[in-house]
């Protein structure tokens, strides 16, 4: 295993003037900074000291989550945020590509001294064919153009296994496809990516540093990052093996603890697992009358160390900046810029140079849009020319045709059009390897973006270009074929809404042939009408054996599915994405285009 750790040292002239301020009785000190006690600051490790206004200076950072890889503007419903205006109404703008990203925070950065540019995850994984198809080393150097200073993991940093992540950090060319063109030797991304949790099972050492320190102009901030403690629940098993994810906030607090020690009291959180808003637009009072936050990251922040000044948060790819108590009651900032780079926040704060911390009652946050109105950063769009050089071959390739937008998990619904018609496309592909296939189930998380009926070249309009079927399906998961009990396949749908998936459902898209009703307003596994669920017209037999489809992913366990892994005569097929496209060739023509599926094979009782 790879392990390094960031490591501080003090200057003789820092420790002079710690040495200073200790041989000051605290009421001298007030008397010569001219501040009063506090309790509320003393118990959120400030020192104990209002701060003077002379001795403060200004602090900004720069936060982004969940690009996954989102060079160009992305389309359809994950390009959109919703916009509230002042009067309650409200409209949806198309928002995103890094080219757009790269201005906004340029611009940002305008006349701040002391600005810091941070990700809490998923920046790479689960990207689009322009940066999939080069193993994301077209992510990282958009990312070193953007000036991103730190990152924390996330769980699609581990896609293609910790190794890789490794060489995402390091540089090098891939190990099996190589340097992608003569001269040009991948470096690695030019800032630090922080994994504080996770740890080699043998050593209990960090992967890669678990915090580093920014130094800015007499201002040190430390920031500390961590993924989801459930991340081996969702990625692939094979590539995270001899690794352990611990809980994010025992983490965040040990090294919150190791950076005291070292005389850093300013504190950034980074962590890949967040929260679900009430409203839906990106700009929302999440602290008014109606607001609020739900979600896993309550519970973290309520526990997170109070010496820790804010949080930004990822994964639910929901935009928010929240006001949430600490330990000690106080309030702290949770934020979240939704994901696919159409929106950066934007963090302004004080910092006190005599206590070494954030002033915790001038930190304030907004979401600030990725619009599509301003200025392309040109080193940007130079880099995304060269790399569509590079995927242009493989991506223009048409694949079908589609009459409409046909919506993934854009649709807001349980049951989405476009799982539906990747699960009818998987059941085809395991019925050439099996005959007896009876049905099959893909992931909603698996389904990365919508079929768009807009042209997004010169391909024209209802034409599905390779790029854009990779862009929903990016994986690289085998479609897979396995035998279930219908006493087991009834136990895999209530998984669906029991155990990790209660507080949110993860409803699997069905293929033809399954039908059942999911009752919302019952709880837990009951949610599941377990007399309503029929195969093939038939109600399912607890007896019977049903021969089901599902990708590798699926398979083994993922996303809280236990049961799928006791599946037993398993067959291995293709590609998941070379499934999709091979059946929008054979269903789909110019003058037959597909149309949306209804998405009606799940009976929703709200």
């Amino acid at each position: 295993m790879h392990a390094r750790k960031y490591r501080l040292t003090a200057t003789v002239a820092a420790l002079a003037a710690a040495a200073a301020v200790l041989t000051l009785s605290p009421a001298a000190q007030a008397a010569r900074d001219g501040a009063a006690p506090s309790a509320a600051d003393a118990a959120d490790g400030s020192g104990g000291w209002q701060p003077v206004p002379d001795r403060t200076v200004d602090l900004q950072i720069l936060a982004l989550n969940d690009l996954h890889g989102a060079l160009e503007p992305p389309s359809g419903s994950g390009g959109q945020l919703i916009h509230e205006h002042e009067d309650g109404t409200t409209e949806t703008l198309t928002a995103g590509g890094v080219e757009y990203l790269a201005t906004g925070l340029r611009e940002a950065r305008r006349g701040h001294e002391r600005s810091v540019t941070v990700a809490a995850g998923d920046l790479v994984g689960a990207t689009p064919l322009l940066s999939g198809l080069f193993h994301d080393e077209p992510t990282i150097e958009a990312l070193n153009a953007l000036e991103m200073d730190v990152a924390g993991v996330g769980n699609h940093e581990f896609d293609e296994g910790w190794e890789e992540l490794v060489r995402l950090q390091e540089g090098g060319c891939h190990p099996v496809d190589g340097c992608y063109a003569q001269g040009r030797e991948f470096t690695g991304a030019d800032f630090p990516y922080l994994a504080a949790n996770v740890v080699d099972e043998d050593t209990g050492e960090p992967i890669l540093e678990p915090y580093t320190v920014r130094r800015l102009n007499g201002v040190r901030v430390g920031f500390i990052g961590v993924t989801l403690e459930g991340t081996a629940d969702i990625v692939t098993r094979a590539g995270i093996e001899g690794l352990e994810f611990r809980d994010e906030v025992e983490t965040i607090n040990r090294y919150t603890a190791e950076l005291a020690d070292q005389g850093v009291h300013a504190v950034i959180a980074l962590v890949h697992e967040g929260g679900y808003p009430e409203a839906d637009a990106y700009n929302a009072d999440c602290d008014a009358a109606g607001g609020g936050l739900s979600g896993p990251i309550t519970d973290i922040a309520a526990r997170t160390d109070a010496r820790v000044d804010a949080l930004v948060t990822g994964h639910t790819h929901q935009p928010y900046v929240c006001t949430l108590p600490d330990p000690s009651g106080r309030d702290r900032l949770v934020t979240s810029a939704a994901s696919n780079g159409r929106l950066f926040t934007e963090l302004n704060m004080r910092y006190d140079r005599l206590t070494r911390d954030i002033v915790r009652t001038s930190v304030e946050g907004t979401n600030r849009v990725v619009d599509r109105e301003q200025e392309r950063a040109p080193d940007l769009t130079e880099l995304i020319a060269y790399w569509n050089g590079l995927a242009a071959p493989v991506a223009n390739e048409p694949i079908g045709w589609i009459s409409e937008d046909i919506e993934g998990r854009g649709a807001g619904t349980p049951e989405f059009p476009l799982g539906d018609l990747i699960a009818d496309a998987q059941l085809a592909h395991a019925r050439e390897l099996d005959p007896d296939a009876d049905l099959a189930l893909m992931n909603p998380g698996g389904v990365r973006a919508d079929l768009v009926f807009d042209a997004s070249g010169d391909e024209g309009d209802g034409v599905v270009t390779y790029g854009e079927g990779f862009t929903v399906q990016p994986f690289s998961n085998t479609v897979n074929i396995l035998d279930l009990t219908g006493e087991q396949l009834l136990a895999v749908l209530t998984e669906q809404v029991s155990g990790p998936n209660e507080a949110a459902p993860k409803i699997l898209q069905p293929s033809a042939g399954l039908a059942y009703t999911l009752d919302l307003t019952r709880a837990g596994a009951d949610r599941v009408v377990a007399g309503s669920v029929t195969v093939n017209g038939e109600p399912l037999d607890p007896a019977a054996t049903y021969r089901v489809a599902v990708n590798s992913f699926l398979a083994g366990g993922g996303d809280g599915f236990p049961t799928l892994a006791e599946g037993t005569d398993p067959v291995v097929g293709n590609d998941d994405m070379a499934v999709l496209a091979a059946y929008l060739t054979a269903n789909s023509s110019a003058g037959a285009p597909l149309a949306a599926p209804p998405a009606d094979r799940i009976t929703v009782v709200e």
